[in-house]
């Protein structure tokens, strides 16, 4: 069965916000993503003690290496996510195209792909608009004190 999930991360990879601000932007959540029996979808906060991937899952199609412009395979980065069990202390990584040793953030993803020691996901949302808009990211955003991004997963 295929899950699909909705993730907002801080746009800093190290920024987390305060237990507060967390519980307020799941209130937040669950109101613009409500669930009308409260079992169709799951709503989770969770804070990282160490860089985590968030990865769009099958979503996640091409990596180009923004040095040589190289594609990277697929394969490649799955062995290294599987290899680090999904987390890291630092994002350096040396690419297996040219050689060069870049943060695996600044590599071109086809389907956005994240890194985070914050996250706020949504499995298998109920609402018609799947994703969260401009506006729902601005809002929440502001209520964390910083400005959050979307990733997007389908496993």
């Amino acid at each position: 069965m295929s899950e699909f999930y909705i993730s907002a991360i801080p746009t800093a990879v190290h920024w987390q916000p305060t237990s507060a601000a967390a519980e307020a932007a799941e209130v937040y959540v669950r109101r613009i993503f409500p669930d009308p029996d409260g079992t169709m979808q799951e709503v989770k906060v969770e804070f990282h003690d160490r860089i985590a991937v968030i990865h769009p899952g099958e979503n996640l199609e091409r990596i180009t290496c923004p040095r040589c412009r190289g594609d990277i395979s697929l394969d490649w980065f799955d062995a290294l996510v599987t290899l680090a069990e999904g987390e890291f202390d630092n994002l350096d990584g040396t690419m297996p195209c040219c050689g060069t040793v870049l943060p695996l953030d600044t590599l071109d993803y086809d389907w956005p792909c994240g890194y985070a020691r914050f996250e706020i996901g949504i499995r298998d949302a109920c609402r018609p608009e799947y994703e969260f808009t401009e506006a729902e990211l601005a809002e929440l955003g502001n209520i964390l004190g910083h400005p959050v991004r979307q990733i997007l997963a389908h496993f």
